[in-house]
């Protein structure tokens, strides 16, 4: 959903139409929503992966996802401002850098499922 943020910023960046504004807001709070229901159990997986050697992997995959909540909740407040102030150049980096963080999580974590299914 972050990525679909990004999305409606860069649309709205080039059309100026207002209605990307409120699309990438929604993204960004559905992302949000996520990205804490997946911190939440990457953390009781992380507490469950402590003494393994899988606690790299499972520390760097909350650490990410905490990243990507803390920076897409201030995405979320720059993207309740009015128009153009909105997204700008602020809303933008937030949207790429969330984006990133997720994408990176997303493999971080399908990468530990594969080894844990190998198991």
């Amino acid at each position: 959903m972050f990525a679909g943020g990004l999305v409606s910023d860069i649309a709205y960046l080039r059309t100026e139409v207002i209605q990307w504004t409120n699309f990438s807001a929604w993204l960004i709070a559905g992302g949000e929503l996520f990205a804490g229901v997946l911190l939440a159990w990457a953390l009781i997986s992380l507490i469950f992966q402590w003494r393994t050697p899988e606690r790299t992997s499972a520390l760097l995959l909350a650490g990410l996802l905490a990243a990507a909540f803390v920076i897409g909740f201030l995405n979320s407040l720059q993207h309740s401002r009015d128009g153009w102030s909105s997204v700008g150049a602020a809303g933008l980096l937030m949207s790429i850098v969330c984006t990133v963080l997720a994408l990176a999580a997303a493999w971080i974590g399908n990468a530990q499922a594969i080894r844990e299914g190998a198991r």
